[in-house]
């Protein structure tokens, strides 16, 4: 018979007994086998496995990461890699893989290629090499079941922190980052990225990017989720999931407060009285009678004056809304537009206050729409104000199109309108604050800010203006024609994602309809699209046209040359397209990127540039297509044929024409039509 004491010390050690194995076993997050073909047991294969597994975690422990290959090339040899969670110790990553490498042959007994995710490591073998390619094949996706609360509020900054970290996660040679980002005053937002350091730093930001991407489709409105496949992972919570202390030299930077976007505005509070019993002092009836009138009149007054107050608002109000709806009412405005436009306007005073009253200081540049200042509301949101100029006759129009327009789009690649005030003379569109100014600043303009522009950023650039239009042209409510896409209309947050602005030339389109007509030929020289610039005709292509444009200047840091330069300087596209011919297209990238980039990533983009503005319009991929070309290296790219407008320099010109712009590049009318040697088309236009 045993004491108590031995009984109690006999079942502590059968719980301890029962619970250690099954924390040791951990269960997995996710395993994959191929299932196309199988080993033999005891073969040479299973020999070159076993040696994999087993050298594979004493060589990631000390660095979190390792790939090694056992066996001559042929179908015995092993390829293997383990990646540990970037804020593992070398100890906890050493244990997770020591104890996992028996679970990745059980899972797929036989398999020749396996691969298995644990929450703070990952393994996978195979017999064909897979090191330096981005699988994505498949991908995975967990979420926490609970819903947020201010779900437009937590996309957003989900949204920001996610795009840093994706980049800051490319860039680093750990290929990982994490970070936080303050949603409400009891919350903060934590996330984190991650690849697997074989990967180059485009790959690494390409397969983040698509993994950020799935987000809306998977955990949309939820508190967490997670996604990772056999290259990448990222993953958010309203928790800290984390251990900071292990990596507090590799943490991103939080979203700035200029971008990051200003809390709902709260109503201000009712005033209410707070009544409390005061006895009536003794004064008869007539005391009680004369305070009851008093407070009688004193009451009628207040509600005289309050109705007084109400009628002169309402006065004031419907003169304001009058010339609103008048000018809405340009190119037949709906009273669903007029009203959609109406419930975004400001006063004039409240943007005078923000402003300055216009003040130069505040001044942050000008276009051919007028002049734009910086703001600050009186909520802290820091705005941006297109002023129309008194002398531009075409800024109703514009207004217009932009209020009716951009209220109705929401894309993390579009500048976000915030509203419009039309009072007095006055006609302001107040858009969302972007401090990093437009895109043209940086290549063209200040030779230290475009060092800023590395090849991850440029890569960041070219496929977020992509996904702006993608959305524009298919996936928004609206089917929507850009017109005037370039450099300085591209606007740059704090965290360097691009914003598509300016939507005053727009067309929009019915959901059946891709193609139009216009009379007025109004853009910017040199973005243009030729049967656009000939014959007035548009569509979805000629906006890839202004793309592929756009995507080779920020390639090669050249500006394409205007009118008044191409007599003497050779215009981007005849550039690139020289080099592409003469198979020495590589000389075309920017000096500044030098070293910077992988050869093979430079190509395909000036490849997908040179396929955008090939002359022929059925010859110019979608944006859809074009979004597939940048996301995956599988999609085989056509040859391309010679881009329009191509100039052969060094030719005589018997039969040349001039095309005149203003200032700003912009183009108006054509007026004659003219043929050059080399049988491309020029059209004249008048300048505005």
């Amino acid at each position: 018979m045993k004491s108590p004491s031995q009984l109690f010390f006999l079942l502590c050690l059968l719980i301890v007994l029962y619970i250690t194995p099954a924390a040791n076993a951990e269960k997995p997050l996710y395993n994959v086998c191929r299932s196309d073909a199988n080993y033999t047991a005891n073969s040479t294969f299973q020999a070159n496995l076993d040696r994999v597994l087993s050298s594979l975690p004493s060589a990631a422990a000390p660095s979190g990461f390792a790939n090694t290959t056992v066996g001559r090339a042929g179908p015995n040899q092993v390829h293997g890699l383990a990646l540990c969670r970037g804020d593992v110790s070398s100890a906890d990553c050493l244990s997770c893989l020591k104890n996992r490498t028996k679970d990745i042959v059980a899972k797929c007994p036989h398999g020749v290629g396996s691969t298995i995710w644990y929450d703070n490591c990952m393994l996978r073998y195979d017999n064909l090499s897979f090191f330096s390619e981005v699988d994505n094949s498949f991908y995975v996706y967990m979420r926490n079941p609970n819903n947020v609360t201010e779900p437009q509020l937590f996309g957003n900054l989900l949204g920001q922190l996610m795009d840093t970290l994706t980049v800051t996660a490319a860039r680093s040679p750990q290929m990982f980052a994490f970070g936080e980002v303050n949603f409400t005053k009891s919350n903060k937002l934590y996330g984190m990225a991650q690849c697997t350091r074989d990967l180059d730093s485009i790959d690494c930001y390409r397969c983040l990017t698509d993994y950020v991407g799935f987000i809306p489709s998977c955990c949309d409105g939820m508190q967490g989720g997670r996604v990772f496949g056999s290259s990448c992972v990222i993953r958010y919570e309203l928790y800290q999931f984390y251990n900071v202390s292990a990596v507090q030299n590799m943490a991103a930077p939080p979203p700035s407060k200029a971008n990051t976007p200003a809390p709902p505005r709260a109503s201000p509070p009712i005033k209410g009285s707070n009544t409390t019993g005061n006895t009536m002092s003794s004064g008869g009836i007539n005391g009680t009678t004369k305070t009851i009138i008093i407070v009688a009149i004193s009451v009628v007054a207040a509600a005289l004056l309050l109705l007084s107050a109400i009628f002169l608002c309402l006065r004031i109000r419907k003169k304001q809304r009058k010339p609103v709806r008048n000018a809405l009412m340009i190119n037949g405005g709906d009273d669903q537009e007029i009203r959609s436009a109406e419930s975004l306007l400001f006063d004039l005073a409240t943007i005078r206050a923000a402003t300055s009253n216009f003040s130069e200081a505040n001044k942050l540049g000008e276009g051919g729409f007028g002049p734009v200042y910086k703001g600050m509301l009186h909520d802290g949101q820091e705005i941006a104000v297109k002023r129309l100029s008194m002398s531009s006759v075409q800024g109703l129009v514009e207004l217009k199109n932009e209020v009716v327009l951009v209220a109705k789009l929401q894309h993390r690649n579009l500048v976000r309108l915030i509203g419009c005030c039309l009072e007095e003379q006055e006609k302001l569109l107040i858009y969302e604050y972007l401090p990093n100014t437009s895109l043209d600043k940086f290549l063209f303009a200040d030779p230290v800010r475009r060092e800023q522009l590395d090849w991850i950023v440029r890569y960041k650039i070219i496929e977020g203006i992509s996904r702006g239009l993608l959305y524009l042209h298919e996936d928004s409510r609206l089917k929507i024609v850009h017109r005037d896409l370039k450099a300085s209309n591209i606007l740059l947050d704090a965290f360097m994602t691009p914003k598509i602005s300016d939507f005053g030339l727009a067309k929009l389109f019915d959901i059946d309809t891709s193609e139009g007509n216009t009379s007025r030929i109004a853009g910017t020289y040199g973005y243009m699209a030729p049967e656009y610039v000939i014959h007035g005709h548009f569509s979805t292509k000629s906006d890839v046209f202004s793309y592929g444009v756009l995507l080779l200047e920020i390639v090669t840091g050249r500006r394409n040359a205007r009118s008044q330069e191409t007599i003497h300087s050779e215009d981007v596209l005849s550039y690139v397209w020289k080099h592409w011919t003469e198979g020495t297209a590589h000389e075309v990238l920017d000096p500044s990127l030098g070293g910077q980039c992988r050869l093979q990533d430079v190509l395909r983009c000036i490849h997908i540039g040179l396929l955008c503005v090939q002359d022929d319009p059925s010859n110019r991929p979608s944006m859809t297509s074009v979004v597939l070309m940048l996301s995956s290296l599988s999609f085989t790219l056509p040859a391309p044929s010679a881009p329009a407008f191509v100039i052969l320099h060094g030719s005589t010109a018997d039969n040349t024409e001039a095309i005149e712009t203003d200032a700003s590049g912009g183009l108006q009318r054509r007026t004659t039509r003219a043929v050059s040697v080399n049988d491309v088309s020029i059209s004249e236009f008048e300048p505005r």
